[in-house]
């Protein structure tokens, strides 16, 4: 009787045991499927029907724009997967979790401060998007810490206004989310001097631009993966001037962006969500192992136990 239930409880230790781990299966693969998705919808692809050209003088854009009234500008970087609609909410928390195309989402938006114009013609004007795997939204910027990847890629393009308006990137800085220093748009015009001094003494890279207190200068600011509150910007100054994309169509070796190869940063085979579930079945497998070669040996040491207990009675006979 005592061995009938035994087997029973086995039973049903094992049936436990195999419901978690398929469990926790089913969980990884929705993970796995769920960073695929966030990642896939936040791809510079998802918006390339609107993006502004001059063939289409900006219809897309309109619609776009038709479709979420708070789109006020794209935002190019050359040589890079940055190449986005720009959003500007009434504050600056809505576009942390919804997309250009208004909908609540992780991956939310490139996005101008608040407190700056929407005509970028403050001094300093300020964008935030999130970093993000895979190079999407401002995952890139990052990658300009790398001064083979700053020294390559110049250029960019800013389209607000109906036209088109060059970017030329002077440098790069690492700081905190809570430097004033930086973080504070639209400033006076006697504090401006100051301002730019400050960007230029704490630039990790930088590149001799004249730039003065007259002119628009765009940060590029998303949170970095050295530090808790770290930012990772990188700042240019708006031109009239619109400069050419020398990264277009340009392929070599395997058909890879030139922009990857001259960065000196490799290049993600696949997404987080993968490894992380790759490894948690690693993980459920081995427990899983180590639990059947438990069993194993209880089963083995209650087996010589009987054995014992059946000699001893024997022998008392």
């Amino acid at each position: 009787m005592g061995g009938r239930a035994v087997k029973i409880i086995n039973g049903i230790v094992n049936s436990a045991v195999l419901t978690v781990i398929i469990l926790l299966l089913v969980f990884a693969g929705y993970a796995l499927w769920d960073s695929n998705q966030i990642h896939k919808e936040a791809d510079k692809s998802h918006y390339a029907v609107y993006k502004p050209t001059v063939e289409d003088e900006g219809k897309s854009f309109k619609e776009l724009q038709a479709v979420n009234a708070d789109i006020i500008a794209w935002l190019s970087v050359y040589g890079t997967n940055i190449d986005y609609p720009v959003t500007q909410g009434r504050d600056n928390m809505k576009y942390v979790d919804t997309n250009a195309e208004g909908r609540y989402s992780l991956s939310g938006s490139i996005f101008l401060d608040c407190n700056n114009n929407k005509n970028f013609n403050d001094f300093n004007n300020i964008l935030y998007g999130h970093h993000m795997a895979n190079k999407v939204m401002f995952g890139e910027i990052e990658s300009f810490s790398d001064k083979k990847m700053f020294d390559s890629h110049r250029y960019g393009n800013l389209y607000f206004d109906g036209e088109d308006h060059g970017i030329e990137f002077f440098a790069y800085i690492h700081t905190s989310a809570y430097d004033a220093a930086v973080f504070t748009p639209n400033i006076d015009e006697d504090e401006r001097q100051a301002y730019l001094n400050n960007l230029l003494t704490n630039a990790i890279h930088k590149r001799d631009v004249e730039v003065t207190t007259e002119e628009h200068i765009i940060l590029l600011s998303t949170c970095s993966s050295d530090s808790t509150n770290g930012r990772d910007i990188l700042i240019g100054k708006i031109t009239a001037e619109v400069y050419e994309d020398s990264f277009l169509n340009t392929e070599i070796n395997d058909g890879k962006n030139s922009a990857d190869n001259q960065s000196g940063v490799v290049k993600e085979t696949c997404p987080p969500g993968f490894i992380s579930a790759v490894l948690l079945i690693v993980l459920i497998s081995v427990i899983y192992y180590r639990y059947k070669r438990y069993r194993r040996y209880r089963q083995k040491r209650r087996g010589k136990k009987n054995e014992h207990d059946i000699n001893n009675e024997n022998n008392e006979k």
